[in-house]
């Protein structure tokens, strides 16, 4: 082989570990959206943190925590899937950060898949509560955050039951407020058709994993739960026809059977601000 085949073939080599090693960063990044309402007056920051599955970010999960501190949230959502079915992640992590989270912010959450597939859902709610959560069950509060008045609406996971979920949908919807920004928490992205036309300004959820694996540019997600190939909704802003829907790629690591490429965990950031009144 030629010395100068070698050194293309190394070069080649050197530049495909590099891009590995980059794909496969599991360090916390920070994603910001913005949504605009003429039912605000002043700005509302949102933290959206859904997917933990008991993962570890340090001694009394402070890596999280810090970078939570830092985008000065006025109000943090939970979109289900903190806790994980799996015995060999230990539920303290998530008990922890949620306890920690509760003691400087208000703390809405609500159930994901593997919180039922625990067989402990109850027991993992009151948890929670006890930790400082409010638990939304089908239910709505009017919340008051920097000034501005807010309606937080929550849903179980449909694995609650079809009918159950359902008419939890159906309570959350006929409880919106026109003339007051709402925000709808649930689990799952991919059901869209039974968000879109509901009158809700904003529905936050997580369950997909950032497809687990990326291209940027090119694939937004490789595989999701509940979407299979290439899904729709893996990570990111939609329109569905008024209402906007965020997907957050969760913060899942090392209990994720596959790395996740390209892909990084993160802190969602919401600020809720004005839109001049037309």
């Amino acid at each position: 082989m030629k010395k100068r085949t070698r050194h293309l073939l190394a070069a080649g080599g050197i530049a495909a570990g590099l891009l590995v090693w980059a794909g496969l960063d599991s360090g916390l990044t920070v994603r910001e959206y913005t949504v605009e309402s003429e039912k605000i007056d002043s700005t509302v920051r949102l933290v959206l943190l859904t997917d933990l599955h008991c993962c570890d970010y340090g001694e009394g999960q402070q890596k999280l925590l810090h970078v939570v501190e830092a985008q000065n949230p006025d109000l943090v959502l939970l979109s289900g899937d903190m806790v994980d079915d799996d015995p060999r992640l230990p539920e303290e992590k998530a008990l922890t950060a949620v306890e920690a989270l509760a003691e400087r912010w208000p703390v809405y959450y609500v159930t994901g898949n593997h919180e039922f597939w625990s067989g402990r859902v109850e027991e993992i709610k009151e948890a929670l509560r006890q930790r400082g959560a409010v638990v939304l069950e089908g239910e709505s509060r009017l919340v008051t955050a920097a000034g501005q008045t807010i309606q937080i609406c929550g849903v179980d996971d449909p694995n609650v039951g079809e009918r159950a979920w359902r008419s939890q949908m159906e309570t959350v919807t006929a409880a919106l407020k026109q003339d007051v920004f709402s925000v709808l928490l649930t689990h799952r992205p991919e059901r869209v058709t039974d968000y879109t036309g509901r009158g809700f300004d904003l529905v936050l959820a997580g369950h997909a994993h950032g497809g687990q694996w990326r291209l940027p540019g090119l694939i937004n997600g490789l595989i999701a739960p509940n979407q299979g190939l290439f899904p729709r909704y893996a990570g990111g802003t939609y329109d569905l026809e008024g209402t906007t829907l965020i997907v957050s790629r969760g913060l899942a690591r090392e209990s994720t059977r596959v790395p996740r490429f390209f892909n990084p965990p993160e802190v969602v950031v919401i600020e809720v601000t004005s839109e001049a009144k037309k």
